[in-house]
Parts: C-alpha cells; sequence; structure tokens
C-alpha cells in the first residue's frame, strides 16, 4: 500500500493516495451527477410548463384565427356576391360601350372610306391635271426652241420685240390712236407712232434693241472678254440711239422725245444698274429707253389724256343742255307761279262761298225760330 506509483515533484505518489484520490473523483462525478439531473429535471419541468402555455397559447391564437378566417369567408362571400354584381354590371356597360364603340368605328371606317374614295378621285383629276400640263410643259419647250431659233436670226428677234410691242400697243389703244411703220417727211418709218390729242405731234416708238450685243456679254467667259463685251454693248446703244435721234426726232412733225423699246424687263433692270452712263446718253440724246410695263403705263397715261379731251370736247353739249335745261326750268317756275295765283283766286272764291252759305244758314235759323199764332190746326181724321 505504501508503494509509490510515480512522483509529483517532491511529492511521491502511493497506491494509497492514488485510490484515495479515485474515490474523491468518483465522489465528485456522482455529486455532480446528481445536481445535473436535479437541475435538468427543473429545465425539464420549466420547459414543460413552458409548451403548455405555448399550447394554451397556441389554441387560443387558432381559435382567434378560426373566428378570424370564419369572419373572412363570410367577408369574402359578401364580396364575391358584390363582385358578381358589379362584374355582371360592368359586362353589361362594357358590352354597351363596345357596341356603341363598334358603330362609331364602323361610321368612321364609312367616312373614311368616302374620304378616301373622294382623295382618288380628285387625285385622279389632279394627276389628269398634271398630265395636262405636263403636255403644255412638253409644248412650251418646243415653243421655247423655237423662240431660241427665232432669236438666233435678227430678222425673226426684230419681229418677236417688234410683236411685243404692237400687242401692248393695240391693247391700250383704240385702233385710230397709233399707227404702225408710219412714214415721216424725211421717208423714214419707225416701229410705231402713237397719235396725240389736241393735234400735238405724234409719239415714236423704235423697237429694233441690239440684243446680239447683250447676248455676247452674257456670254463672256471672262473679265477681258466681259469688258470687250460692255464696250462693244455701249458703242451698239450710242449708234442705235443717235438714229433714233436723227431719224425720228422732227421739229413740228414728231414729240421731242422718242421711245426705245427694251422687250424684256430683265434686259432693262440689268442695263439700268450695270449701264447706267448708256440710259443717261440716251436722255441727253431725248430717247427714252422703256420696258414693256413702262410701256404700258405711258399707253395708259395717253388713253387718260384722250379720254379727258374727248370730255372736253363733249363739254359745250353739255354747256347747251344745261342752258335749255335752265330755259326749262325758268317756264316751270312761271306755269307754277301762274298756278299759284290760281289757286289764290280759287281760294278767294271758297272763301267768298262759305261767306255767302253762312249768312244763308244764320237766315234759315232764324226763320226757323220764328212762331206764328194764326196756324190753322191740321185737320182731324173721321173716327179720332
Amino acid at each position: 500500500m505504501d508503494k509509490v506509483l510515480f512522483r509529483l515533484g517532491d511529492i511521491a505518489v502511493t497506491l494509497e493516495m492514488a485510490l484515495y484520490a479515485a474515490v474523491a473523483v468518483v465522489a465528485a462525478l456522482l455529486v455532480a451527477l446528481v445536481v445535473i439531473s436535479v437541475r435538468g429535471a427543473r429545465q425539464r419541468a420549466a420547459d414543460a410548463a413552458q409548451a403548455d402555455a405555448r399550447a394554451r397559447q397556441a389554441e387560443r391564437h387558432l381559435a382567434q384565427m378560426l373566428q378570424v378566417q370564419s369572419e373572412m369567408t363570410g367577408r369574402m362571400q359578401t364580396m364575391a356576391e358584390i363582385f358578381g354584381t358589379r362584374t355582371s354590371t360592368l359586362e353589361k356597360i362594357v358590352g354597351d360601350r363596345l357596341e356603341s364603340q363598334g358603330q362609331r368605328v364602323g361610321q368612321a371606317i364609312e367616312a373614311a372610306n368616302k374620304k378616301s374614295e373622294e382623295s382618288l378621285k380628285n387625285l385622279g383629276e389632279r394627276l389628269a391635271v398634271i398630265d395636262r400640263a405636263q403636255a403644255n410643259i412638253t409644248s412650251l419647250s418646243k415653243d421655247v426652241v423655237s423662240l431660241q431659233s427665232i432669236l438666233s436670226n435678227k430678222q425673226t428677234r426684230g419681229a418677236f420685240g417688234q410683236g411685243r410691242m404692237e400687242a401692248i400697243v393695240g391693247d391700250g389703244l383704240a385702233s385710230g390712236g397709233y399707227a404702225f411703220q408710219y412714214t415721216l417727211s424725211n421717208n423714214s418709218r419707225p416701229d410705231c407712232v402713237i397719235f396725240m390729242p389736241n393735234g400735238a405731234p405724234p409719239l415714236v416708238i423704235d423697237a429694233k434693241f441690239p440684243l446680239e450685243s447683250w447676248q455676247r456679254l452674257g456670254n463672256a467667259a471672262g473679265p477681258d472678254e466681259h469688258r470687250l463685251a460692255a464696250l462693244a454693248f455701249r458703242k451698239d446703244m450710242q449708234v442705235h440711239v443717235n438714229a433714233i435721234s436723227e431719224k425720228y426726232l422732227i421739229a413740228g412733225e414728231t414729240q421731242d422725245t422718242a421711245f426705245l423699246f427694251v422687250p424684256s424687263e430683265s434686259i432693262f433692270a440689268d442695263i439700268h444698274e450695270h449701264f447706267e452712263d448708256v440710259v443717261q446718253r440716251a436722255s441727253r440724246a431725248r430717247v427714252v429707253v422703256v420696258s414693256p410695263s413702262l410701256l404700258m403705263l405711258s399707253i395708259q397715261v395717253v388713253q387718260a389724256l384722250l379720254r379727258d379731251v374727248r370730255i372736253r370736247e363733249e363739254a359745250h353739249k353739255i354747256q347747251k343742255e344745261v342752258l335749255e335745261l335752265l330755259n326749262d326750268v325758268g317756264r316751270l317756275d312761271d306755269r307754277v307761279k301762274a298756278l299759284q295765283k290760281h289757286f289764290t283766286q280759287a281760294n278767294s272764291d271758297i272763301g267768298d262761298i262759305l261767306t255767302s252759305s253762312g249768312k244763308v244758314a244764320r237766315r234759315g235759323e232764324r226763320i226757323a225760330a220764328m212762331e206764328f199764332e194764326d196756324t190753322p190746326e191740321p185737320q182731324r181724321l173721321a173716327g179720332e
């Protein structure tokens, strides 16, 4: 028993000490097991109590949930009935609206079809108009080609300017107010003369514009060629203006101013913009450069002057008629005065007649008021 089993430092551990230690450990273990078992029992009891409380609480919750579920079931049934009623009403409303919308859509489609038919019809008419316009454009292109060929020839180009001038003059004046290719005293024949009113000398119009020089100016390729073409145009214009001034301005026979007709508004504008010196020289030579619109305006002025002259020529007839009218008014006044005298005499006679009739009436009243004593009584009839 005193046998040493091992040493722990300076302490020798014997068998007896080992047995005591083992017994003590076993006793401690038993005590610990008892304590643990007691605590486990307590814990299990507490857990059981908590579980019982939880079960009771769960039962209460379940009862509440069943009650809520029953209430929800009733509410759901009520809601289902309400939803069913409202669904049927909504279906009816939606059906009615769909039906009315279908009718509107049908009417709209029918109207759209009618509009489409009308649009297609109008489109067909417009296409027909476009076809006719295309045909007109084709014919106009042919006319433009022919016009180019006309303008490429000097004689035909002069005839073109002459034709435009004659059309403007012929549309604005009467047949006796102008003359084409009129022969003057120096045997020169201007393109047109317009006879002025009151025996004034006629106005001369020349339609021979130097278009070749103008076309060369427009076809100039560079600055040098353009400058030479401009000089040539100025020279040709000066020569033509001098010819008009020398041949057509005859003192006492023609007006002291003549017109140089330019058959294009664009050419007229370019001349006034780029060749103002040419226009000024022409004005000093008493030659006025006119475009178709200015010539038309001048014709209208001449027409107004002729109208005023005719009015003045007819003025003496109007004065004569006014004098006759005044004489007639004087005779009418004399006759009215005589008639007034007759009416005055008639009123006087009627007054005298009324005076006499009044006297007669008063005498009759006095006679009626007289009383006669010896008036015999009328005889009575037999049997009264």
